[in-house]
Protein backbone atom coordinates (compact mmCIF):
# COMPACT_ATOMS: atom_id res chain seq x y z
CA UNK A 1 0.00 0.00 0.00
CA UNK A 2 1.46 2.96 -1.24
CA UNK A 3 0.55 6.72 -0.10
CA UNK A 4 0.37 7.53 -4.44
CA UNK A 5 -2.09 4.63 -4.27
CA UNK A 6 -4.18 5.46 -1.55
CA UNK A 7 -4.48 9.53 -2.80
CA UNK A 8 -5.63 7.59 -6.50
CA UNK A 9 -8.30 5.92 -4.69
CA UNK A 10 -9.32 8.84 -2.94
CA UNK A 11 -9.75 10.92 -5.73
CA UNK A 12 -11.76 8.19 -7.64
CA UNK A 13 -13.70 7.38 -4.83
CA UNK A 14 -15.00 11.47 -4.60
CA UNK A 15 -15.26 11.55 -8.54
CA UNK A 16 -16.48 7.92 -9.27
CA UNK A 17 -14.70 8.50 -12.51
CA UNK A 18 -10.85 7.07 -13.38
CA UNK A 19 -11.01 10.13 -16.05
CA UNK A 20 -12.23 12.73 -13.45
CA UNK A 21 -9.70 11.67 -10.88
CA UNK A 22 -6.59 11.65 -13.83
CA UNK A 23 -7.74 14.90 -14.32
CA UNK A 24 -7.73 16.08 -11.31
CA UNK A 25 -4.32 14.40 -10.38
CA UNK A 26 -2.78 15.56 -13.48
CA UNK A 27 -2.12 11.71 -13.72
CA UNK A 28 -2.62 9.53 -17.26
CA UNK A 29 -5.92 7.70 -16.93
CA UNK A 30 -3.82 4.57 -17.46
CA UNK A 31 -1.82 5.72 -14.28
CA UNK A 32 -4.60 5.91 -12.02
CA UNK A 33 -5.89 2.65 -13.07
CA UNK A 34 -2.63 1.06 -12.19
CA UNK A 35 -2.56 2.64 -9.02
CA UNK A 36 -5.97 1.12 -7.92
CA UNK A 37 -5.51 -2.03 -9.72
CA UNK A 38 -1.90 -2.24 -7.01
CA UNK A 39 -4.24 -1.49 -3.94
CA UNK A 40 -6.90 -3.37 -4.89
CA UNK A 41 -4.04 -6.44 -4.92
CA UNK A 42 -2.23 -5.15 -1.95
CA UNK A 43 -5.34 -5.33 0.09
CA UNK A 44 -6.69 -8.36 -1.60
CA UNK A 45 -10.29 -6.92 -2.17
CA UNK A 46 -11.76 -5.37 -5.37
CA UNK A 47 -12.30 -1.47 -4.13
CA UNK A 48 -15.14 -0.48 -6.66
CA UNK A 49 -17.30 -2.17 -8.67
CA UNK A 50 -17.10 -1.77 -12.36
CA UNK A 51 -20.04 -3.75 -13.83
CA UNK A 52 -22.38 -1.02 -14.08
CA UNK A 53 -21.74 2.12 -16.39
CA UNK A 54 -20.65 4.16 -13.69
CA UNK A 55 -18.21 3.13 -11.14
CA UNK A 56 -19.25 2.51 -7.21
CA UNK A 57 -17.71 1.51 -4.02
CA UNK A 58 -17.87 -1.74 -3.02
CA UNK A 59 -17.83 -3.08 0.74
CA UNK A 60 -14.58 -3.19 0.84
CA UNK A 61 -14.11 0.27 -0.81
CA UNK A 62 -16.11 2.06 1.70
CA UNK A 63 -14.25 0.58 4.66
CA UNK A 64 -11.10 1.41 3.76
CA UNK A 65 -11.77 5.13 2.22
CA UNK A 66 -12.07 6.72 6.02
CA UNK A 67 -8.64 5.15 6.78
CA UNK A 68 -7.13 6.04 3.73
CA UNK A 69 -7.79 10.31 4.38
CA UNK A 70 -6.59 9.86 7.56
CA UNK A 71 -3.24 8.42 6.36
CA UNK A 72 -3.22 10.86 3.37
CA UNK A 73 -4.15 13.81 6.35
CA UNK A 74 -1.36 12.82 8.42
CA UNK A 75 1.42 12.42 5.77
CA UNK A 76 0.49 15.96 4.20
CA UNK A 77 0.80 17.28 7.95
CA UNK A 78 3.79 15.39 8.77
CA UNK A 79 5.24 16.77 5.72
CA UNK A 80 4.25 20.40 6.46
CA UNK A 81 5.66 19.88 9.55
CA UNK A 82 9.34 19.44 8.66
CA UNK A 83 9.04 21.99 5.91
CA UNK A 84 8.61 24.21 9.32
CA UNK A 85 11.10 22.61 10.82
CA UNK A 86 13.44 23.72 8.35
CA UNK A 87 12.49 26.73 7.48
CA UNK A 88 12.87 27.85 11.36
CA UNK A 89 16.39 29.15 12.34
CA UNK A 90 18.03 27.46 15.26
CA UNK A 91 20.21 29.40 17.34
CA UNK A 92 21.93 27.04 19.69
CA UNK A 93 24.56 29.47 21.03
CA UNK A 94 25.04 29.22 24.88
CA UNK A 95 26.39 32.08 26.90
CA UNK A 96 28.47 30.91 30.06
CA UNK A 97 29.82 33.64 32.52
CA UNK A 98 33.82 33.24 33.44
CA UNK A 99 34.63 34.13 36.97
CA UNK A 100 38.33 34.48 36.95
CA UNK A 101 40.47 34.26 33.48
CA UNK A 102 43.85 33.27 33.57
CA UNK A 103 46.34 35.04 31.32
CA UNK A 104 49.44 33.23 30.42
CA UNK A 105 52.72 34.88 31.36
Amino acid sequence: MQIQQLRAFREVAAELSVTRAARNLNYAQSTVTAQIQGLEESVGAALFDRSHRRLALTEAGARLLPYARIIIDAAEEGRRAVAAAQATPRCDARVRRVRRARVPS
